[in-house]
């Protein structure tokens, strides 16, 4: 217990000093740092043994986060020289060009690369690096740079809230299994009560973003993200579950140690990792018609 609240302590000091600097490429880099662990965690617990796919796999999950707006690196580079840097080659040559290297790797080292190790090196760089960019997308969504901090955090309180609500709520009242197979400790009444812990969180930072930002949420734009709170916490429920069978899947325990007590990058957001892209879909289309 005590080594789980001194990293907590250390987690909590980190995320002031990125909220600090939320502004400026300190999110971008610890994005990626972020992003890169957690494609090395998924690489290690899936057994690749091909050194070159692995290397290459994370310093593309460190990579993607930088081409996720062109005011990532602000006020280091302008976004006007940013952006053309990142409109110059489609994102999606990339992912083709990974996609290519992967498989000559495996070619070279057939005896001990599978294609299971290529699939889920794809997944583990791509599309686990894609979702840690959606606190840059998410940012830099609208001008107004406070309401995109806003939905950071509306996304991780769906996501952490709801797990946290869960699990006290379970303990006291817990009954009926939710899903006995993939996390025994999970029951129906605990997943009620993390997303009304939701609800009620989310409610109460609208309060006060509305009270303290220098221009309040649309009023239409409120109601459609309180709605929507559920759904999202819910797709936080499915994402923390999902983790869980991929974990029982590689027959680990934790993703990964970097996190003393804790665990690994990808046990502390595979919440986080669904409802950041939840939020950012819905913010998307609402904002088509409103």
């Amino acid at each position: 217990m005590k080594q789980r609240l001194i990293t907590a302590f250390c987690l909590l000091a980190v995320l002031a000093l990125v909220v600090w600097q939320v502004n400026t490429p300190v999110l971008a880099i610890v994005i990626a740092f972020l992003s890169a662990v957690a494609a090395g965690e998924i690489m290690r617990c899936a057994n690749v043994k091909n050194k070159f796919i692995k290397v290459v796999g994370i310093c593309y999950a460190a990579a993607t986060p930088f081409f996720a707006g062109e005011k990532v690196l602000e006020p280091w580079v302008s976004a006007d020289v940013w952006s053309q840097v990142i409109s110059t080659i489609p994102n999606i040559v990339f992912v083709i060009a990974l996609c290519l290297v992967f498989f000559l790797a495996m070619l070279k080292g057939y005896a001990y690369t599978s294609f299971e190790d290529v699939t889920v090196s794809v997944f583990a760089s791509v599309a686990v690096s894609y979702g840690f960019s959606m606190f840059i997308r998410l940012r830099d969504m609208f001008d107004n740079m406070q309401l995109g901090v806003y939905l950071i955090f509306f996304a991780l309180i769906c996501a952490l809230a709801t797990d946290t609500g869960a699990q006290l709520t379970g303990m006291a009242i817990g009954k009926h299994k939710m899903s006995p197979n993939i996390s025994p400790k999970k029951t129906v009444e605990g997943a009620v009560g993390g997303l009304i812990t939701s609800l009620v969180l989310n409610l109460i930072a609208l309060l006060v973003y509305n009270k303290v930002a220098d221009v309040p949420m649309e009023q239409t734009m409120s109601i459609i993200l309180m709605v929507c709170c559920i759904p999202v916490s819910f797709m936080g429920m499915m994402g923390d579950l999902s983790a869980s069978v991929l974990k029982r899947n590689f027959g680990v325990k934790d993703f990964g140690k970097i996190f003393p007590g804790h665990g690994g990058v990808m046990d502390r957001m595979d919440s986080s990792l669904f409802t950041l892209p939840c939020t950012y879909a819905v913010v998307l289309i609402a904002d088509k018609f409103i």
